[in-house]
């Protein structure tokens, strides 16, 4: 990073810090910006400057604004002691707040020749021109007004360094009207800043899930289905709705929100948000809206009918967005145990990036949760961020389901994910040559709560490919016990642990699993091959059986 940076300072033009000379009259003061994060980019900041009046000037966009987008305008008055932030909206509606500059919560100290703070464990040091004979400085909130600014590090790494000073003649700094402008203050304005900058699309709004044999019987194809209107399938465990996801292009992380609470089901279950395309031909759609059976048949070793498990040249399994595991009856059974030391909380809540899967468009959207009684309530809802102020276009990627044996029908007939005991799981696959990279996406939680169920035993998930074993891994999660706070009916031991304390196979009460990625990019060659996952599950014990939920879609890069 010094060698960089050295490099970087190089090539700045030398009219830099000592040679700058800074006019009296009204000026333009250029600073060089650097950004330290993956791009290391440097760029410019401009600072205008009129009498005691200063205005910080934002970098001209270059391209289309991101929704939510601002004007601003960021005025220091010097002779006033006053900050003026300003925010304009396409739409004329328009906010501001204006703050004094000096600040008692920073001790500042001298230290050869720089004034020196520290913020949240951040060395602060910044280089002031005191002869200057004025005040100017990009980063006014700090309150320090002596002179004008010079350069700018934090932790010993310059981030600001002024460039450039020249005289601005014809320059009047106005201030902006705010006679038709909402005062708020500084906190309100970053919040409002940040949420119209957040494209949120709320899909599920405390929507029950539960075992009440009530189903919708969907007289149509997927392209029927009115957008909007919440439907069941499953005896009631599924909700799902047809929604639009936006179009956003590839500036944008996505996230999945899932506020989750018993509603009278006590016990953890297996939950999971999915997607299926409008688009799509034969889909999970047609297991859901008839029986199981409906759905392409693989049949195992074992002489077990397993539905609409892996993908074939006419089939797509859905799309898993977020695994995710109810705890022990938090929210509806909060007053049935009380314990020193833990108060519990009111719901789960899950929130799970899934930018690498994510493609807008036209979906049914669906919520899963296995349940036997009064069941859950659940509201999901996608939240979009801009990782940068203006449009970028869509990136040129493909997201191909290959299997899931996550049995989400259970309560329509679907078999549980049992054929690991018997077979490997199967799947052809097909990587363009003319792809950049490939990789797959795969989650896998394993089940069977007893003692030696695979849910409490650690086992080994192998990927294959053309049979060959290329990666191996075993998904255990050791951090169950940090999650005792959502679990208020949990059974409580002789010893002082609760059943929610447990280490697992790759999930806990009260969380969402963490997808694992394997890269694929060596199979760029437009040919077929069998993609296969290996796993040594336990074999059933008095009635009783461990089974696996594992999905996996394959993401192509062009």
């Amino acid at each position: 990073m010094k060698h960089y940076l050295l490099l970087i300072l190089s090539l700045i033009p030398l009219a830099l810090t000592a040679q700058v000379k800074l006019p009296k009259d009204a000026n333009r003061l250029t600073y060089y910006q650097f950004d330290y994060g993956d791009s290391r980019d440097t760029s410019q900041l401009t600072v205008l400057r009129q009498g005691k009046r200063v205005e910080i000037v934002n970098r001209a966009l270059e391209g289309r604004p991101v929704e939510g987008y601002a004007e601003s305008r960021t005025i220091v008055d010097y002779g006033e002691d006053s900050i003026t932030v300003f925010l304009l909206y396409p739409d004329g509606e328009a906010f501001f707040y204006r703050s004094g500059l000096k600040r008692d919560d920073i001790e500042w100290k001298e230290e050869k020749g720089k004034f020196v703070c520290s913020i949240n464990s951040n060395r602060l040091e910044f280089e002031m021109d005191e002869k200057a004979g004025f005040d100017a400085s990009p980063l006014p909130h700090y309150g320090l007004s002596k002179g004008v600014l010079r350069s700018f590090s934090r932790n010993g790494q310059l981030y600001l360094e002024l460039a450039k000073a020249e005289k601005e003649k014809g320059l009047t700094i106005s201030m902006p009207d705010l006679e038709n402008a909402t005062r708020v203050s500084p906190r309100e304005m970053d919040r409002i800043k940040k949420e119209r900058l957040v494209v949120t699309t709320r899909i599920f709004n405390d929507d029950t899930v539960y075992w009440d044999a009530k189903n919708t019987h969907f007289n149509g194809t997927l392209t029927d289905i009115p957008a909007g209107k919440t439907l069941h399938f499953a005896g009631g465990t599924i909700v799902a709705k047809r929604v639009r996801l936006p179009l956003l292009g590839q500036g944008y992380q996505h996230f999945v929100e899932i506020h989750q609470k018993s509603n009278g089901d006590a016990y953890d279950r297996t939950g999971s948000v999915f997607v299926i395309p409008i688009a799509q031909g034969a889909s999970f759609f047609d297991g859901m809206n008839s029986h199981p059976d409906s759905l392409p048949i693989t049949v195992g070793r074992d002489g077990q009918r397993y539905q609409g498990i892996v993908a074939t040249s006419e089939y797509r399994p859905p799309v898993e967005w977020v695994r995710f595991f109810t705890p022990f009856g938090v929210g509806k059974f909060n007053d049935k145990v009380q314990l020193n030391g833990i108060e519990w909380r009111n719901e789960a809540y899950y929130k799970q990036e899934i930018t690498d899967i994510y493609d807008g468009g036209d979906y049914l959207v669906c919520a899963w949760i296995g349940n036997y009684s009064e069941g859950h309530l659940v509201s999901v809802e996608l939240r979009s961020y801009p990782t940068d102020q203006v449009l970028h276009e869509e990136a040129q990627r493909e997201v191909v389901p290959l299997f899931n044996t996550c049995n989400s029908l259970e309560m329509a007939g679907q078999n549980y994910g049992k054929i690991f005991g018997t077979d490997t799981l199967r799947v052809t696959i097909r990587i363009p040559a003319s792809a950049k990279s490939a990789r797959l996406r795969y989650v896998t939680t394993g089940h069977g709560g007893w003692d030696e169920g695979d849910e409490f035993v650690p086992k080994t998930n192998t990927i294959l490919l053309d049979g060959r074993p290329i990666y191996r891994f075993t998904p255990w999660r050791t951090d169950c016990a940090c999650y005792r706070d959502l679990n208020p009916v949990s059974g409580n031991f002789w010893n002082g642990l609760s059943s929610s304390d447990y280490s697992r196979s790759g999930w806990c009460p009260g969380t969402a699993t963490q997808p694992t990625f394997f890269d694929l990019s060596a199979y760029r060659d437009g040919r077929e091959h069998e993609l296969g996952v290996a796993i040594p599950q336990g074999a059933p014990v008095e009635g009783m059986f461990s089974h696996w939920a594992v999905s996996g879609v394959l993401e192509i890069e062009y």
